[in-house]
């Protein structure tokens, strides 16, 4: 964990206070702008040694009231884009409050020379039918904003990114769609205490000029028991790439610290069928969470949509990466025209520098329809700050389509678990169901492609003792180049998990990540 002391006077560390107000215009074009993460930090330190004041809603009740369909009537115009008569390729374009997106955030544009607050302005806005009082809004601000960028076509601005609501953020890349999300800071997810959401209360946008490929954005965090500054560097392209930078102040001890949080929609796949008949084969925004440790291990671990709250974890030193990962990108895998989740990115997370000791939690949560965010991810540190002390964890984000470039062509993957009933043959060659569960898992890749099909590659394998292992066998895949292990087993106690591993080894060599299941307690295999 990078835990290093911030300075109280951390405004302008580069030089005195009296000195950068005489800055003139040559030294601004060294310095960049006249705003920076430091100028973030000393606001979130101050806010740490003020008791904590909840945001106030001042919106009327009749955008209180709107319905979700009602809400989407609102759009923002296009004519009135935050450099809509700029060359800078970077548009703004902000979103009204209403229903529970009930408060203002502030928005300031950041320039070489000034800091200027963007005030809310209703002629931004088409209401459609709607009957809005402009006169009642005038003064009430923008629930959150979206970064605009003609990433598909040169001629067409694009929404490449959106803030609204809590910590939230989404980022898209070229052909991408919207699917998980990422948060700035989580605090005591999954906990009976219950969970508290830290929010971004105001946001820096600096002003982008016309060649400029990247967006830099500055957000301050607030909650309960913590303060925070962020810095995001944008970076459109086929993949998204943000830049973080965060500094973190606790107000309160927590028992709980989530660190580049990711959340996620599972509700069924191979790995775990719809209880009801649905055309489509999967509904997923991310089916997996990858994790690549600091020793070099390739963890990947298929999600599931329990019966009841679930949390893994692993621990980790300075983990290299993490990330909820959307693994098939065929339509087929889907076959959703509305929701095209084969276009949905992967969230992968590269630390900088030495996170330190900890672990990768995963939180899965029951849910009964894909309207809900299910699946949260995050690294937590094993040694927190004490409340006052600084915190500092930087990292990159990858929105991609690309889930194996981070495991390299030396490492192949787990295209797929399937989960069925289990069944034997009988002497006739019938098949018969014998109460077993079945799991089939397709190990495929480069490094298992060169090898010739009579290659002696084996499983390592392992089970914790909640299940009766019945059959084991890996056999080569002609239709994929790689091996699938067919395992079945019967569960001891079905109140309780079953954890299973499984890599591919070829003598003393590791050929492919390693597959980390688990069944979850009280689960039922369609018979």
């Amino acid at each position: 964990m990078i835990l290093k002391t911030v300075k109280a006077s951390v405004r302008h560390s580069m030089l005195p206070a009296a000195l950068c107000l005489a800055c003139t215009t040559s030294l601004f074009s060294v310095h960049a702008l006249a705003f920076s993460l430091d100028d973030v930090a000393s606001q979130a330190k101050e806010l740490l040694d003020k008791p904590y004041v909840a945001p106030a809603s001042t919106l009327p009740n009749e955008l209180r009231t709107l319905q979700f369909a009602d809400y989407q009537k609102i759009k923002a115009r296009e004519d009135n884009y935050q450099w809509a008569d700029s060359k800078t390729p970077f548009k703004l374009s902000f979103y009204h409050q209403g229903m529970h997106f009930d408060s203002p955030v502030k928005l300031n544009e950041v320039t070489a020379t000034s800091v200027n607050e963007i005030k809310y302005d209703p002629e931004r806005f088409d209401f459609g039918d709607l009957k809005i009082d402009k006169g009642a809004v005038k003064d009430i601000g923008y629930a959150g904003f979206r970064v605009m960028y003609p990433i598909n076509n040169k001629d067409h601005s694009d929404e490449i990114m959106s803030l609204l609501g809590a910590s939230y953020f989404r980022v898209i890349g070229k052909d991408q769609v919207y699917g998980s999300s990422a948060r700035g800071l989580a605090i005591d997810t999954a906990l009976p205490s219950g969970e508290e959401f830290p929010y971004f209360r105001e946001f820096w946008i600096e002003r982008p000029k016309a060649e400029d490929k990247h967006l830099v954005i500055f957000a301050l965090l607030d909650s309960p028991r913590a303060t925070g500054a962020y810095r995001f560097i944008l970076r459109p392209g086929k993949d998204a790439v943000v830049d973080v930078q965060s500094r973190v102040f606790l107000r309160d001890n927590v028992n709980k610290l989530g660190v580049a949080p990711l959340t996620s929609m599972f509700l069924y796949g191979p790995s775990q069928r719809s209880s009801k008949p649905n055309y489509r084969p999967a509904l997923h925004d991310a089916n997996g969470l990858a994790i690549h440790t600091g020793n070099d291990e390739h963890i990947w671990r298929p999600l599931n949509n329990p019966q009841n709250l679930a949390v893994s974890t692993f621990e980790v030193e300075n983990p290299k990466g993490f990330g909820l990962l959307q693994r098939g990108r065929d339509f087929a895998q889907y076959e959703d025209l509305d929701d095209r989740y084969e276009q949905r990115p992967s969230v992968w997370i590269e630390p900088k520098g030495d996170w330190g000791k900890g672990k990768v939690e995963l939180v899965e949560i029951p849910t009964p329809d894909e309207t809900n965010d299910n699946i949260v991810a995050f690294f937590t540190p094993d040694e927190q700050p004490k409340p006052g002390e600084p915190m500092e964890f930087d990292y990159r984000m990858h929105w991609t389509k690309d889930e194996r470039a981070q495991l390299g062509n030396d490492t192949a993957w787990v295209k797929q678990t399937m989960r069925s009933a289990g069944e034997v043959k009988q002497p006739n060659l019938t098949r018969k169901l014998d109460g077993s569960i079945a799991l089939l898992v397709d190990f495929q890749g480069p490094s298992l492609a060169k090898l010739k099909p009579d290659t002696a590659v084996t499983s390592n394998f392992s089970v914790n003792d909640n299940a009766e292992l019945l059959d084991n066998q890996l056999q080569y895949n002609p239709a994929t180049k790689g091996w699938r292990l067919a395992l079945r087993f019967k569960v001891k106690d079905p109140k309780q998990a079953v954890e299973m591993r499984a890599a591919l080894v070829e003598g003393d060599e590791t050929l492919s990540e390693t597959w980390s299941y688990q069944l979850p307690p009280n689960t039922v295999t369609p018979q």
